[in-house]
């Protein structure tokens, strides 16, 4: 594998780290304090808030996730627990772990010029 390409992977797979902990957090904020304190304190300040940005987030997410398969050539149907991540709390974590070891299985250990 060349080494642009190498790089380039590797720039895919950090944009799809920092958007599966974003709406990983974006997401457990929104279910475990914005949607108690709607139904049980009469407050839907949180979830008018945090649920948008939820929203535009996960398209980020699914973006970044997609550019992330393109670029290691998987199909399609691998992204599916990717998809399913940002709708079920915990999970961007946990997928995340599976993708970042999906990917460097493929990249050669770094080696430091010094």
């Amino acid at each position: 594998m060349s080494t642009p390409v190498r790089a380039d992977l590797r720039g895919a797979l950090l944009r799809f780290r920092v958007m599966a902990y974003t709406v990983g957090v974006m997401l457990l904020v929104l279910v475990f304090v914005g949607v108690p304190l709607q139904i049980w304190a009469d407050a839907p300040g949180v979830v008018h808030v945090v649920g948008p940005v939820h929203g535009f987030l996960y398209i980020v997410y699914l973006l970044a996730a997609a550019d992330l398969a393109r670029r290691a050539g998987w199909p399609v149907w691998q992204l599916w627990d990717v998809v399913l991540a940002g709708f079920i709390p915990f999970a961007a974590f946990f997928v995340e772990r599976r993708v970042v070891h999906r990917v460097e299985r493929r990249l050669p250990a770094r080696t430091d010029p010094a």
